[in-house]
């Protein structure tokens, strides 16, 4: 990255850049991989590219469904010029098919599809390991209005109507996701940080046996191996398709 661009923020995946326009930044993907609250690391490379290449994409299909984010440009393959936003500090987790956390916590079975989409929302805190938070905690801890996660809430499930026909059409069946809103400098709220097999469960739906394929971050999570390998999938079917 050039030396005139300042470093705002680093997390786990990406970088944060100043932009020429203080309105702007630019956002750098890393080829680190960080599972269960960062205490598995890994760097895979090549694994920034695909991220970035995929979560161009996705958002250029959300935003000419009228999606409101924070995403303006790919600068270069790892990189992309967005608005700069202010998040909220909460992840909205959308869940199509029970799997993970939620068979763990509760008696649904593994792999039990959903009668209607589960959103499951987390304060975003390593400190307290992202817990689980309710409608009356957020409201409590005056994080947003209840008008503002309604709103959410409603953009959420818009994205998953979108995001479930169109890695449909790839093969894939979407399983869940998790999103980060936040406010733009005309205080909108639009849509953050990235989509992408890192925050996406993705299964291959070209398979013949009733056998899971993960073609997303479990791959890594379940020490399966093939993480380049799946994403690369990922992208060349999101290229042939468009």
């Amino acid at each position: 990255m050039n030396n005139e661009h300042e470093l705002i923020y680093e997390g786990k995946a990406k970088k944060v850049f100043s932009h020429d326009d203080a309105d702007k930044v630019i956002i750098e993907f890393k080829d680190d991989a960080t599972a269960f609250n960062a205490l598995k690391k890994a760097k895979f490379e090549g694994k920034g590219k695909l991220n970035c290449l995929i979560s161009s994409r996705i958002f250029e299909i959300l935003k000419n469904e009228n999606i409101p984010t924070h995403f303006i440009a790919l600068k270069n393959e790892n990189t992309i010029i967005a608005q700069k936003i202010k998040i909220i500090p909460l992840e909205i987790v959308l869940r199509n098919t029970a799997y993970g956390s939620l068979c763990r916590q509760t008696t649904i079975r593994s792999g039990t599809d959903l009668v209607k989409p589960l959103i499951d929302i987390y304060l975003k805190n390593d400190e307290l390991n992202d817990p689980l938070i309710t409608k009356d905690r957020i409201e409590l801890m005056n994080i947003i209005s209840s008008k503002e996660l309604d709103l959410i809430i409603g953009l959420t499930l818009k994205i998953n109507v979108i995001l479930k026909n169109f890695f449909k059409n790839i093969q894939l069946k979407l399983v869940d996701f998790k999103l980060e809103f936040g406010y733009d400098f005309q205080n909108n709220m639009v849509l953050g940080d990235e989509i992408s097999p890192d925050n996406c469960r993705l299964w291959d739906l070209n398979q013949n046996s009733d056998t899971i394929v993960s073609l997303d971050k479990d791959r890594f999570r379940n020490d399966l191996g093939g993480l380049i390998e799946a994403y690369s999938e990922i992208n060349r079917r999101i290229n042939d398709f468009i």
